[in-house]
Order: structure tokens, then C-alpha cells, then sequence
């Protein structure tokens, strides 16, 4: 008899907890956050209020959260201090190798032109294969350092005959500016405030050299959860989209408003910047898979990974 109250307690103690979980889990959503960079869809849809507009009538909150780079932006997701957040190509596929925890669900376009490495015009590094031996500013797990590895590669140029000098890019351009650095891997608008200040030569582009994505991210708690809420402001990037392809002569000046990146330079970065959102295919996930092999045939990652297994499934009717 005993036994059969102990077993009883503890189923009772199960289901408790069980209950609990669920309650949890069942807790309405109070405030959506939102990680951006200086650039792309998210500062559009910011600037144009979409996703404050789809989550008002509900009462949750939108907190934007501006990151210089994808990096911290990815281990912000990993820490639940954000909950969706827009990055490069290489940053989750470092994310993923340490264990983050955030899943893929969508796709933006590749940086393209707006991305680059480059060197002062009176350099004498002509070509990507006189950077062997010189001095590279680039972001550590960002997609500039894609690039970099990925032109080095094809220019014949082991990745470990050149000095990498892992720097945000704030203190990049300082570099640079100072010839600290021979040359800068770095992405809009840093690229583009680098061209209205110094003119630089460009060497190529991720436009030249790759073709890849960039990526909008959740926290892999928050999109198991939140589901609806991720769709949601997937189709509110949507919307931005459409609205930045209608209005290219206010892009500019709604990146300006919203970043204080000069203006000139915001126009130079939006005239090249392509905009869309899409689903995550097989050839687009294909496409991932190759940087991270040769980030892990490189040394750059600790393992070999699987981006499929971060890939975000949405409940179906979602």
C-alpha cells in the first residue's frame, strides 16, 4: 500500500511539473526582440514600423538591439537576450560548431557588391595574391572572413600565409586608416564609408567570389514557442522588401534615419543592396554547407557540422 502511495505521488508530482511546463509554455508573448545590424531589411522594416504594427493590437512590444557585427548578434540568440536577428553566412556556422542555440528561418540576399576586400589606392598590393604576407583587418566568424577565405583560396593563397587580424569593424577602419592593416574584408556600410573617405582599390567582392545568403535567425526556443510570431515577422521583412523595391530613392534616407551612418555613404550601400526574403532550400542550405566545409577543412571551426540540423521547421498552418 505504501508503495502504491509512493508511486502515486510521484506520478502526481510528474504531472505537476508537466502542467507546469505547459503553463510555461503557454505564457502570451510580451515583447518581441529584434537584433539588427547597420544595413539590409530588419533597419527598413524598423524604420517603416511593420513589425510594431503587426504585434500592437496583440500588446507585445518590439525592442530593436543594434550589433556591429553577426558574431555577438548570434551569441545573443544563444543567450535568449534576443529572440530573431539578422546576420552574414558565417556567423551561425561558427554559432552552430560551438552549440548555439538558434535555428535558420529564412534567407536574405548575399552582401554581393556590398561586400569586399580592399586597400588604399596608393598600395602596392595589386591583386589577391600580393595579400601572402601582408596584414588583413577582417571580423572574426564574420562573413567577410568568408569571403576572404574563400578568394584567398581561389587566388591560390593558403589562408595561413597571410596575417589575419581579427578586429570589429570600428576598429578596422581605424586600422585602416592609420596602416595598421594592408587591407579590410568588410561589408556595407563599412564598405561603403571606407569609398567615400579614402577611395580605396577594391581587390573583388563576395559578388565576385561566392554565392551565398545571408540569414535571418531565432533562438531555437523562441521559434519551438513563439511560432506564429516568427512567420510573422518574416512576412513584415516581406513588406519591407516590397516597400524598399517601390521606394529605392527613400532607401537611403530610411537607412540614414535609423543608423546615422552618413547619408552619402547609406546611398552607395542601398544602390547596390538587393532586397528579398525567401524560404530556406535545399540548394540554399547546399550553398551554407560548403562554407562551413571549408571553414572546418580550414582549421576555423573545431568540427565539421550540419546545417541542416539548424534549420527551422515551422509547425504546419504556420
Amino acid at each position: 500500500m505504501r508503495l502504491k502511495h509512493g508511486l502515486m505521488g510521484a506520478l502526481l508530482v510528474a504531472v505537476a511539473a508537466m502542467s507546469s511546463v505547459a503553463a510555461t509554455a503557454a505564457e502570451p508573448l510580451k515583447e518581441i526582440r529584434l537584433g539588427f545590424q547597420k544595413t539590409s531589411l530588419p533597419v527598413i522594416a524598423q524604420q517603416q514600423k511593420l513589425v510594431e504594427k503587426s504585434f500592437e493590437k496583440d500588446g507585445v512590444a518590439v525592442r530593436w538591439v543594434e550589433f556591429a557585427a553577426g558574431p555577438p548578434l548570434v551569441e545573443a540568440l544563444n543567450v535568449g537576450s534576443i529572440d530573431l536577428g539578422w546576420t552574414g553566412d558565417a556567423p551561425p556556422i561558427f554559432g552552430q560548431a560551438a552549440g548555439a542555440n538558434f535555428v535558420y528561418v529564412a534567407a536574405l540576399p548575399s552582401n554581393g557588391a556590398g561586400e569586399a576586400i580592399f586597400v588604399k589606392p596608393d598600395s602596392p598590393i595589386k591583386t589577391l595574391a600580393d595579400l601572402k604576407g601582408k596584414k588583413v583587418g577582417v571580423t572574426k566568424g564574420s562573413s567577410a572572413q568568408n569571403l576572404l577565405a574563400a578568394a584567398l583560396e581561389k587566388a591560390g593563397v593558403p589562408y595561413a600565409e597571410i596575417t589575419p587580424v581579427y578586429l570589429s569593424p570600428a576598429d578596422a577602419g581605424a586600422a585602416f586608416a592609420s596602416d595598421k592593416i594592408d587591407a579590410w574584408a568588410v561589408w556595407d556600410p563599412f564598405f561603403a564609408i571606407a569609398e567615400t573617405r579614402f577611395h580605396p582599390r577594391v581587390l573583388t567582392t563576395t559578388k565576385a567570389e561566392l554565392n551565398v545568403n545571408t540569414y535571418f535567425l531565432a533562438n531555437k526556443t523562441f521559434a519551438a514557442e513563439h511560432p506564429a510570431a516568427v512567420t510573422t515577422v518574416i512576412d513584415d521583412l516581406k513588406a519591407a522588401a516590397a516597400w524598399a523595391d517601390a521606394n529605392r530613392d527613400k532607401v537611403a534616407e530610411a537607412l540614414h534615419e535609423v543608423t546615422g551612418v552618413p547619408l552619402e555613404a547609406q546611398t552607395i550601400a542601398a544602390n547596390r543592396q538587393v532586397f528579398g526574403i525567401y524560404p530556406l532550400t535545399p540548394e540554399i542550405i547546399a550553398e551554407q554547407q560548403k562554407t562551413a566545409d571549408r571553414f572546418a577543412s580550414l582549421g576555423l571551426i573545431p568540427k565539421k557540422i550540419v546545417v541542416t540540423e539548424a534549420v527551422w521547421t515551422p509547425p504546419s498552418g504556420n
